[in-house]
Protein backbone atom coordinates (compact mmCIF):
# COMPACT_ATOMS: atom_id res chain seq x y z
CA UNK A 1 0.00 0.00 0.00
CA UNK A 2 2.64 2.14 1.13
CA UNK A 3 4.64 1.87 -2.06
CA UNK A 4 1.51 2.79 -4.17
CA UNK A 5 0.75 5.38 -2.58
CA UNK A 6 4.20 6.96 -2.61
CA UNK A 7 4.46 6.12 -6.17
CA UNK A 8 1.56 8.77 -6.99
CA UNK A 9 3.09 11.37 -4.19
CA UNK A 10 6.52 11.45 -5.94
CA UNK A 11 4.94 11.82 -9.36
CA UNK A 12 3.65 15.09 -8.23
CA UNK A 13 7.00 15.80 -5.77
CA UNK A 14 9.53 15.48 -8.45
CA UNK A 15 7.48 18.00 -10.49
CA UNK A 16 6.14 20.66 -8.66
CA UNK A 17 9.62 22.60 -8.23
CA UNK A 18 10.19 22.54 -12.28
CA UNK A 19 6.25 23.36 -11.91
CA UNK A 20 5.96 26.07 -9.22
CA UNK A 21 9.19 28.03 -10.79
CA UNK A 22 8.52 27.34 -14.56
CA UNK A 23 5.30 27.26 -15.04
CA UNK A 24 3.76 29.73 -12.31
CA UNK A 25 7.20 31.73 -12.18
CA UNK A 26 7.66 31.82 -8.61
CA UNK A 27 10.89 33.32 -6.96
CA UNK A 28 12.86 31.44 -4.79
CA UNK A 29 11.93 32.75 -1.43
CA UNK A 30 8.13 32.40 -2.52
CA UNK A 31 8.34 29.26 -3.29
CA UNK A 32 10.70 28.39 -0.19
CA UNK A 33 7.21 29.77 1.72
CA UNK A 34 5.48 27.28 -0.70
CA UNK A 35 7.83 24.37 0.59
CA UNK A 36 7.63 25.67 4.14
CA UNK A 37 3.62 25.51 3.64
CA UNK A 38 4.20 21.94 2.12
CA UNK A 39 6.05 21.16 6.13
CA UNK A 40 4.02 23.29 8.22
CA UNK A 41 0.53 21.84 6.83
CA UNK A 42 1.45 18.00 8.43
CA UNK A 43 2.03 19.64 11.86
CA UNK A 44 -1.33 19.92 13.69
CA UNK A 45 -2.60 17.11 11.36
CA UNK A 46 0.05 15.21 12.82
CA UNK A 47 -0.86 15.90 15.89
CA UNK A 48 -4.32 15.12 15.43
CA UNK A 49 -3.96 11.90 13.85
CA UNK A 50 -1.61 10.30 16.83
CA UNK A 51 -4.27 11.43 19.46
CA UNK A 52 -7.39 10.34 17.75
CA UNK A 53 -5.90 7.09 16.96
CA UNK A 54 -5.00 6.39 20.68
CA UNK A 55 -8.34 7.90 21.69
CA UNK A 56 -11.01 5.96 19.56
CA UNK A 57 -7.96 3.38 19.34
CA UNK A 58 -9.57 3.30 15.78
CA UNK A 59 -5.57 3.93 13.43
CA UNK A 60 -6.62 2.45 10.63
CA UNK A 61 -9.80 4.87 10.27
CA UNK A 62 -7.43 7.74 10.56
CA UNK A 63 -5.03 6.57 8.54
CA UNK A 64 -7.41 5.62 5.67
CA UNK A 65 -8.85 9.07 6.12
CA UNK A 66 -4.97 11.02 5.14
CA UNK A 67 -4.64 8.31 2.14
CA UNK A 68 -8.23 9.36 1.06
CA UNK A 69 -7.33 13.19 1.56
CA UNK A 70 -3.81 12.85 -0.06
CA UNK A 71 -5.62 11.78 -3.15
CA UNK A 72 -8.37 13.73 -3.56
CA UNK A 73 -5.27 16.75 -3.10
CA UNK A 74 -3.81 15.75 -6.44
CA UNK A 75 -7.10 16.42 -9.14
CA UNK A 76 -6.73 19.91 -7.03
CA UNK A 77 -4.14 20.66 -8.85
CA UNK A 78 -5.40 20.46 -12.22
CA UNK A 79 -6.76 24.10 -12.40
CA UNK A 80 -3.63 25.61 -10.31
CA UNK A 81 -3.01 28.93 -12.13
CA UNK A 82 -1.15 30.77 -9.48
CA UNK A 83 0.55 30.26 -5.73
CA UNK A 84 -2.89 30.61 -4.36
CA UNK A 85 -4.08 27.42 -5.97
CA UNK A 86 -0.75 25.66 -5.90
CA UNK A 87 -0.90 26.53 -1.94
CA UNK A 88 -4.25 25.20 -1.13
CA UNK A 89 -3.74 21.60 -3.12
CA UNK A 90 -0.09 21.41 -1.42
CA UNK A 91 -2.21 22.17 1.76
CA UNK A 92 -4.77 19.38 1.48
CA UNK A 93 -2.19 16.76 0.65
CA UNK A 94 0.21 17.79 3.78
CA UNK A 95 -2.62 17.66 5.61
CA UNK A 96 -3.61 14.24 4.36
CA UNK A 97 0.25 13.02 5.03
CA UNK A 98 0.37 14.30 8.59
CA UNK A 99 -2.89 12.89 9.25
CA UNK A 100 -1.97 9.53 8.28
CA UNK A 101 1.79 9.33 9.62
CA UNK A 102 1.64 8.57 12.90
CA UNK A 103 -1.28 5.59 12.91
CA UNK A 104 0.47 3.58 9.94
CA UNK A 105 3.35 3.78 12.18
CA UNK A 106 1.50 2.61 15.28
CA UNK A 107 -0.29 -0.50 12.90
CA UNK A 108 3.71 -1.15 12.46
CA UNK A 109 4.74 -1.07 16.01
CA UNK A 110 2.26 -3.16 17.24
CA UNK A 111 2.79 -5.81 14.53
CA UNK A 112 6.99 -5.98 15.34
CA UNK A 113 8.87 -7.60 18.13
CA UNK A 114 10.63 -4.79 20.34
CA UNK A 115 13.87 -6.17 19.34
CA UNK A 116 13.36 -5.79 15.54
CA UNK A 117 11.09 -2.02 15.61
CA UNK A 118 14.20 -0.56 13.25
CA UNK A 119 14.35 -3.66 11.41
CA UNK A 120 10.82 -3.55 10.98
CA UNK A 121 10.46 0.12 10.30
CA UNK A 122 12.90 -0.04 7.64
CA UNK A 123 11.19 -2.69 5.62
CA UNK A 124 8.44 -0.40 5.62
CA UNK A 125 10.51 2.37 4.70
CA UNK A 126 11.96 0.27 1.69
CA UNK A 127 9.37 -0.55 0.16
CA UNK A 128 8.04 3.07 0.79
CA UNK A 129 11.30 4.12 -1.19
CA UNK A 130 10.54 1.66 -3.96
CA UNK A 131 7.57 3.85 -4.51
CA UNK A 132 9.80 7.05 -4.30
CA UNK A 133 11.43 5.45 -6.64
CA UNK A 134 9.36 4.21 -9.52
CA UNK A 135 7.17 8.11 -8.60
CA UNK A 136 10.16 9.34 -11.29
CA UNK A 137 10.37 7.09 -13.00
CA UNK A 138 6.47 6.93 -14.40
CA UNK A 139 6.87 10.99 -14.09
CA UNK A 140 9.90 11.67 -16.23
CA UNK A 141 7.93 9.21 -19.05
CA UNK A 142 4.82 10.96 -19.13
CA UNK A 143 6.92 14.40 -19.71
CA UNK A 144 8.94 12.42 -22.01
CA UNK A 145 5.41 11.62 -24.31
CA UNK A 146 4.05 14.92 -23.57
CA UNK A 147 6.10 17.72 -22.67
CA UNK A 148 5.04 20.14 -20.08
CA UNK A 149 1.49 18.76 -19.67
CA UNK A 150 1.74 18.71 -16.15
CA UNK A 151 -2.17 17.99 -15.66
CA UNK A 152 -1.39 14.77 -17.35
CA UNK A 153 1.16 13.46 -14.43
CA UNK A 154 -1.24 14.99 -11.46
CA UNK A 155 -4.64 12.70 -13.34
CA UNK A 156 -2.01 9.97 -13.25
CA UNK A 157 -1.11 10.75 -9.92
CA UNK A 158 -4.65 10.74 -9.00
CA UNK A 159 -5.19 7.10 -10.42
CA UNK A 160 -2.72 6.17 -8.46
CA UNK A 161 -3.73 7.01 -5.08
CA UNK A 162 -6.91 5.75 -5.36
CA UNK A 163 -5.72 2.14 -5.55
CA UNK A 164 -3.55 2.94 -2.90
CA UNK A 165 -6.31 3.99 -0.91
CA UNK A 166 -8.63 0.91 -1.77
CA UNK A 167 -6.21 -1.45 -1.41
CA UNK A 168 -5.60 -0.36 2.59
CA UNK A 169 -9.20 -0.24 2.71
CA UNK A 170 -9.50 -3.84 1.92
CA UNK A 171 -6.14 -5.77 2.85
CA UNK A 172 -4.81 -3.95 5.82
CA UNK A 173 -5.96 -5.30 9.36
CA UNK A 174 -7.35 -2.94 12.28
CA UNK A 175 -4.77 -3.81 15.09
CA UNK A 176 -7.68 -3.66 18.07
CA UNK A 177 -5.16 -4.17 20.88
CA UNK A 178 -1.61 -3.31 21.73
CA UNK A 179 0.72 -6.64 21.63
CA UNK A 180 2.30 -6.78 24.86
CA UNK A 181 5.97 -7.34 23.67
CA UNK A 182 5.82 -3.67 22.12
CA UNK A 183 4.83 -2.69 25.63
CA UNK A 184 6.42 -4.88 27.96
CA UNK A 185 9.29 -2.18 28.15
CA UNK A 186 7.52 1.10 27.61
CA UNK A 187 7.69 3.40 30.73
CA UNK A 188 4.34 4.55 32.58
CA UNK A 189 2.67 1.36 31.23
CA UNK A 190 -1.29 1.49 32.56
CA UNK A 191 -3.65 -1.07 32.85
CA UNK A 192 -6.88 0.70 32.09
CA UNK A 193 -8.35 1.34 29.23
CA UNK A 194 -10.15 4.63 29.56
CA UNK A 195 -9.93 7.45 27.31
CA UNK A 196 -7.14 9.55 26.75
CA UNK A 197 -7.39 13.19 27.96
CA UNK A 198 -5.00 16.58 27.34
CA UNK A 199 -3.71 15.78 30.50
CA UNK A 200 -2.02 12.27 29.47
CA UNK A 201 -0.49 13.86 26.28
CA UNK A 202 1.07 16.53 28.42
CA UNK A 203 2.71 14.04 30.94
CA UNK A 204 4.71 12.82 27.99
CA UNK A 205 7.02 15.76 28.27
CA UNK A 206 7.84 14.19 31.74
CA UNK A 207 9.34 11.45 30.38
CA UNK A 208 12.87 12.99 30.70
CA UNK A 209 14.17 10.42 27.24
CA UNK A 210 11.42 10.98 25.37
CA UNK A 211 11.70 14.70 26.20
CA UNK A 212 15.36 14.96 25.34
CA UNK A 213 14.88 13.00 21.78
CA UNK A 214 12.12 14.76 21.00
CA UNK A 215 14.01 18.57 21.28
CA UNK A 216 16.90 16.91 19.40
CA UNK A 217 14.91 15.86 16.64
CA UNK A 218 13.13 19.20 16.48
CA UNK A 219 16.17 21.26 16.55
CA UNK A 220 18.10 19.36 13.81
CA UNK A 221 15.34 19.23 11.51
CA UNK A 222 15.38 23.28 11.16
CA UNK A 223 18.66 23.17 9.87
CA UNK A 224 17.81 20.33 6.57
CA UNK A 225 17.33 21.65 3.38
CA UNK A 226 14.46 20.58 1.42
CA UNK A 227 15.19 17.57 -1.03
CA UNK A 228 13.14 20.18 -3.73
CA UNK A 229 15.50 23.53 -2.53
CA UNK A 230 18.84 20.99 -2.44
CA UNK A 231 18.41 20.16 -6.34
CA UNK A 232 17.16 23.39 -7.54
CA UNK A 233 20.66 24.08 -6.05
CA UNK A 234 22.10 21.45 -8.36
CA UNK A 235 20.08 22.70 -11.18
CA UNK A 236 21.52 26.47 -10.82
CA UNK A 237 25.05 25.16 -10.68
CA UNK A 238 24.68 22.97 -13.86
CA UNK A 239 25.33 19.97 -12.12
CA UNK A 240 22.47 18.82 -13.79
CA UNK A 241 20.11 19.54 -16.76
CA UNK A 242 16.50 20.08 -16.29
CA UNK A 243 15.40 17.24 -18.51
CA UNK A 244 17.33 15.07 -16.27
CA UNK A 245 15.54 16.85 -12.65
CA UNK A 246 13.32 14.59 -12.06
CA UNK A 247 15.52 11.81 -12.23
CA UNK A 248 17.10 13.15 -8.70
CA UNK A 249 14.49 11.75 -6.87
CA UNK A 250 15.10 8.78 -8.17
CA UNK A 251 18.64 8.52 -7.46
CA UNK A 252 17.77 9.64 -3.83
CA UNK A 253 15.32 6.96 -3.32
CA UNK A 254 17.33 4.07 -4.67
CA UNK A 255 20.25 4.60 -1.99
CA UNK A 256 17.13 4.62 0.31
CA UNK A 257 15.78 1.75 -0.87
CA UNK A 258 19.24 -0.16 -0.64
CA UNK A 259 19.97 1.08 3.02
CA UNK A 260 16.95 1.21 4.79
CA UNK A 261 16.78 -1.97 5.77
CA UNK A 262 20.81 -2.46 6.90
CA UNK A 263 20.76 0.91 8.78
CA UNK A 264 17.20 -0.67 10.53
CA UNK A 265 19.21 -3.29 11.39
CA UNK A 266 22.17 -1.63 12.89
CA UNK A 267 20.15 0.54 14.88
CA UNK A 268 19.17 -2.44 17.09
CA UNK A 269 22.26 -3.72 17.08
CA UNK A 270 24.07 -0.53 18.26
CA UNK A 271 22.08 1.68 19.12
CA UNK A 272 18.69 3.85 17.41
CA UNK A 273 20.20 7.29 18.70
CA UNK A 274 23.82 6.43 17.29
CA UNK A 275 22.39 5.30 14.05
CA UNK A 276 19.95 8.36 13.78
CA UNK A 277 22.83 10.72 14.92
CA UNK A 278 25.43 9.46 12.02
CA UNK A 279 22.04 10.27 9.67
CA UNK A 280 22.63 13.83 10.04
CA UNK A 281 25.94 13.72 9.63
CA UNK A 282 25.53 11.92 6.24
CA UNK A 283 23.30 15.02 5.59
CA UNK A 284 26.10 17.45 6.55
CA UNK A 285 27.98 15.73 3.94
CA UNK A 286 25.64 15.76 1.41
CA UNK A 287 25.71 19.71 1.63
CA UNK A 288 29.41 19.67 1.31
CA UNK A 289 29.19 17.56 -1.72
CA UNK A 290 26.80 20.38 -3.78
CA UNK A 291 28.79 23.01 -3.26
CA UNK A 292 32.71 22.09 -3.34
CA UNK A 293 32.24 19.13 -6.18
CA UNK A 294 30.92 19.97 -9.36
CA UNK A 295 29.58 18.53 -12.48
CA UNK A 296 27.67 15.31 -11.99
CA UNK A 297 29.77 13.45 -9.70
CA UNK A 298 29.22 16.25 -7.20
CA UNK A 299 25.61 15.90 -8.05
CA UNK A 300 25.78 12.04 -7.65
CA UNK A 301 27.52 12.56 -4.19
CA UNK A 302 24.79 15.00 -2.91
CA UNK A 303 22.28 12.35 -3.82
CA UNK A 304 24.38 8.75 -2.43
CA UNK A 305 24.34 11.39 0.65
CA UNK A 306 21.14 12.38 1.02
CA UNK A 307 19.89 8.96 0.34
CA UNK A 308 21.60 7.25 3.06
CA UNK A 309 20.92 10.46 5.38
CA UNK A 310 16.74 9.38 5.02
CA UNK A 311 17.88 5.32 5.66
CA UNK A 312 19.33 6.38 8.88
CA UNK A 313 17.28 8.32 10.40
CA UNK A 314 13.22 8.29 8.71
CA UNK A 315 12.53 5.12 9.90
CA UNK A 316 15.33 4.65 12.68
CA UNK A 317 13.77 7.72 14.85
CA UNK A 318 10.25 6.07 15.21
CA UNK A 319 11.53 2.92 16.38
CA UNK A 320 13.71 5.03 18.89
CA UNK A 321 10.39 6.71 19.97
CA UNK A 322 8.54 3.95 20.39
CA UNK A 323 9.89 2.05 23.18
CA UNK A 324 10.00 5.18 25.38
CA UNK A 325 6.60 5.60 25.29
CA UNK A 326 3.30 4.37 27.57
CA UNK A 327 1.56 1.79 25.13
CA UNK A 328 -1.42 3.58 25.07
CA UNK A 329 0.17 6.58 23.62
CA UNK A 330 2.51 5.23 21.46
CA UNK A 331 1.02 6.90 18.02
CA UNK A 332 0.48 10.00 19.87
CA UNK A 333 3.91 10.29 21.55
CA UNK A 334 5.33 9.08 17.31
CA UNK A 335 3.11 12.37 15.90
CA UNK A 336 4.98 14.58 18.46
CA UNK A 337 8.24 13.60 17.34
CA UNK A 338 7.34 13.91 13.40
CA UNK A 339 5.30 17.24 14.39
CA UNK A 340 8.20 18.90 15.49
CA UNK A 341 9.95 17.88 12.90
CA UNK A 342 7.75 19.02 10.15
CA UNK A 343 7.87 22.37 11.74
CA UNK A 344 11.45 22.68 12.06
CA UNK A 345 11.89 21.54 8.17
CA UNK A 346 8.44 24.25 7.77
CA UNK A 347 11.09 26.72 9.16
CA UNK A 348 14.25 25.50 7.37
CA UNK A 349 12.86 25.89 4.06
CA UNK A 350 11.66 29.15 4.81
CA UNK A 351 15.07 30.76 5.85
CA UNK A 352 16.45 29.01 2.96
CA UNK A 353 14.74 30.60 0.43
CA UNK A 354 15.13 33.94 2.21
CA UNK A 355 18.70 33.51 2.32
CA UNK A 356 18.79 32.02 -1.27
CA UNK A 357 17.08 35.18 -2.11
CA UNK A 358 19.25 37.55 -0.30
CA UNK A 359 22.24 36.04 -2.10
CA UNK A 360 22.63 32.76 -3.68
CA UNK A 361 22.23 29.10 -3.55
CA UNK A 362 25.43 28.35 -2.42
CA UNK A 363 26.11 30.96 0.12
CA UNK A 364 22.19 29.56 1.61
CA UNK A 365 24.22 25.81 1.44
CA UNK A 366 27.02 26.87 3.49
CA UNK A 367 25.17 28.84 5.90
CA UNK A 368 22.89 26.07 6.89
CA UNK A 369 25.78 23.54 6.70
CA UNK A 370 27.12 25.74 9.51
CA UNK A 371 23.73 25.51 11.18
CA UNK A 372 23.81 21.84 11.03
CA UNK A 373 27.38 21.55 12.42
CA UNK A 374 26.53 23.39 15.48
CA UNK A 375 22.76 21.41 15.67
CA UNK A 376 24.70 18.49 15.92
CA UNK A 377 27.26 19.42 18.56
CA UNK A 378 24.52 20.95 20.45
CA UNK A 379 21.81 17.75 20.44
CA UNK A 380 24.97 15.22 20.64
CA UNK A 381 24.38 14.81 24.53
CA UNK A 382 20.84 14.85 24.09
CA UNK A 383 20.62 11.99 22.05
CA UNK A 384 23.05 10.24 24.08
CA UNK A 385 20.90 10.10 27.12
CA UNK A 386 18.14 9.43 25.29
CA UNK A 387 17.54 6.04 27.06
CA UNK A 388 14.57 4.33 28.66
CA UNK A 389 14.57 4.53 32.09
CA UNK A 390 11.74 3.51 34.63
CA UNK A 391 12.26 5.89 37.03
CA UNK A 392 12.19 9.03 34.50
CA UNK A 393 8.33 8.46 34.73
CA UNK A 394 6.55 10.75 37.40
Amino acid sequence: MSLITDISTEMVTVVLPLFATLALGLTPAAYGLLDGLYQAATVLMRLVGGFFADRLRRPKLMAGTGYALGAAAKLLLLPAGGAGALSAAVAVDRMGKGLRTAPRDLLIATAAPPDRLGRSFGVHRALDATGALLGPVVAFGLLALAPGDFDMVFVVSFCAGVLGVLLFVNRVPESETRRGAVAADAPGERSDARAISGQDVAALLRIAGFRRLLCAAAILSAATISDSFLYLVLLRNDSVGTRWFPLLFLCTSLVYLALAVPFGRVSDRLGRHRVFTFGYGLLLCAYLAAILTGGASGAVLCLVFLGAYYAATDGVLPAAAVPLLPAELTATGISIVQAAVAAGRALGAVAFGVVWSAADGDAAVWAFAAALTAALLATAPLIARARVRRTEVR
